[in-house]
Parts: structure tokens; C-alpha cells; sequence
């Protein structure tokens, strides 16, 4: 089964390990607090930024609602998040025909990032909430895993890949206190995650690279860095199977920026640079 895990990510991503994939964070959306663009806006918005990730050549993009705060859990989201996602996700992956493109819906809106990415022809989503219970800033976020897999066979959905958040940032893990990052990613493997996402304690704030190498040796499924990772610690992470980068690449390295395209460039320089390097050479010491 983890073979054919591994198997089915390394048809979607080109390289073994280290893929980069860049974060768009399309702008709040109609209904929330924040909204100030019309849906035509926000969609040519979020391909504006597609074009720029494009041009710098990074491996796959990701989409997120995470302008939309304050959040809300998935039983209080609005049917106009799941449309004007889809459709603004439907745009992007029209500019990414051949790379992989995915989507997160906040908060632990998960079935509906399953549904956005069925319409849309994603391939992958981000999950919260997959295995283990945690206290976010919207509240409780229970274990979802059973619920979730069901539904995406129920609308046919299998070919998308679900990446799961495991110990996740902005979150209180005091009731899974005696349960670690280790034992937390077995757990989402051995629920059939496709993979698992490691990051820091907010966004922008790097993951710990003992807990990433610790995890690697711990799954034989694909593992993720999905916050804080510059072009100065690209070195500690590039033996995870992909890096998730977001707020780097915005101006001043804050998530609310507008994309700086020689920042994308400049990191993107060096990963080319390191994937010439033999395999032995780079890994996580």
C-alpha cells in the first residue's frame, strides 16, 4: 500500500523529494469581513499570481482561502466559499495543465475542498483535523479520516490526493499531549493519508527539522513542510518529498503581501542549484 502511496505521488510531482509548491492566497471572499474585490477580481487576481509561479517554475500551486478571517468550522461555511472556489481554482488549473494544483478550504473544510477540487480538476487537497482531535483558533477540530475517505469515494474522487495536517499550526495539542508527531503521522498512515504535513506553530514559522527528519524515517508515505521554509533553511527541509512556501515569497516574507517575483526566482535559483547535487550528499543531518 505505501509503495503504491509513493508510487501515486511521484506520477503527480516530478521529483523524488523536494518539490516546491507555492501558495496563493486568494483574496477574502464575498460574505466575510475582509472582502473589499468583486469574484471577477479575486479570480484574476489568483491567476495573476498563478502566471508569476509559473514563470519562475516552481512544481505545483496551492490555493487557500486565507484571507477569509475570521474563520469559521465547516458546518457554519456559506455554499458561496465552495462556488467562488471552485471557480477561481477551475481558472488557476487552466494556467497549470500539466502540474499538479490543489487546494485548502478554511477552516477543516475538508469535504469542500474534496468538492472544489472534483470540479475544479485538482490534485490534491489539504486537510485538517484527519486524525486526532485539536483546539484551533475556531474551536474544536475532530478526527475526520473516516468520514472524509468515504466521501471522496462517494463522488468519485479517489484520484485526488488527500495531504493531512498532523500536530498543526495555530493549534493547542494539550489533549494529544501523550501522543507525538511520530506517532500522529502513523496514525494518518495507517487511515491511508497520502501524505503528511509537518509545520511550525503559525504561519510563516518554520517547521522542526528534527521533527520532519524524525517523521521521514517514521512513514513510508510522502511527507510535507508546510510553513517557514526560506531560502536559508531550504537546506534542512529538501529531503521531505515537498515544501509547501508561501509567506517567503511575498514581499517582506508576510502572508498578507502581494508575491515578490525575485524572491520566487532567487529560491527557485537555489533549488536548481542543490537538485544537481547527488542524492547522498543533501540529506538531512
Amino acid at each position: 500500500m505505501a509503495a503504491s502511496i509513493l508510487d501515486r505521488f511521484w506520477k503527480v510531482f516530478k521529483h523524488q523529494t523536494g518539490n516546491i509548491i507555492g501558495m496563493i492566497h486568494i483574496q477574502a471572499l464575498p460574505g466575510t469581513p475582509c472582502n473589499s474585490h468583486s469574484v471577477q477580481e479575486i479570480v484574476d487576481l489568483a491567476c495573476k499570481e498563478a502566471s508569476l509561479y509559473k514563470n519562475a517554475g516552481v512544481d505545483g500551486i496551492m490555493l487557500e482561502n486565507m484571507h477569509d478571517i475570521p474563520y469559521v468550522q465547516s458546518s457554519k461555511l456559506g455554499p458561496e466559499v465552495t462556488s467562488i472556489m471552485s471557480i477561481v481554482c477551475h481558472e488557476v488549473k487552466r494556467m497549470f495543465p500539466h502540474c499538479p494544483v490543489g487546494v485548502q478550504v478554511l477552516a477543516g473544510a475538508n469535504k469542500e475542498a474534496l468538492a472544489v477540487a472534483k470540479a475544479a480538476g485538482l490534485q490534491f487537497i489539504r486537510a485538517e483535523g484527519f486524525v486526532f482531535a485539536h483546539v484551533a483558533d475556531e474551536g474544536i477540530t475532530n478526527a475526520c479520516a473516516g468520514e472524509l475517505l468515504r466521501y471522496r469515494r462517494e463522488i468519485g474522487a479517489e484520484d485526488i490526493m488527500i495531504f493531512t495536517d498532523i500536530k498543526k499550526k495555530h493549534s493547542a495539542h494539550a489533549i494529544t499531549s501523550d501522543v507525538d508527531v511520530v506517532n500522529t503521522a502513523q496514525a494518518a498512515e495507517f487511515f491511508l493519508s497520502d501524505g503528511v504535513i509537518i509545520t511550525g506553530d503559525a504561519t510563516g514559522k518554520p517547521a522542526s527539522s528534527k521533527e520532519v527528519k524524525a517523521v521521514l524515517g517514521g512513514v513510508t508515505i510522502p511527507v510535507l513542510v508546510g510553513s517557514g521554509v526560506t531560502q536559508d533553511n531550504y537546506h534542512l527541509y529538501k529531503q521531505a518529498h515537498a515544501l509547501i512556501v508561501g509567506s517567503y515569497f511575498k514581499h517582506s516574507g508576510h502572508w498578507h503581501e502581494n508575491l515578490d517575483l525575485k524572491r520566487i526566482e532567487s529560491f527557485m535559483e537555489t533549488v536548481k542549484q542543490v537538485r544537481h547535487i547527488p542524492v547522498e550528499s543533501t540529506m538531512i543531518m
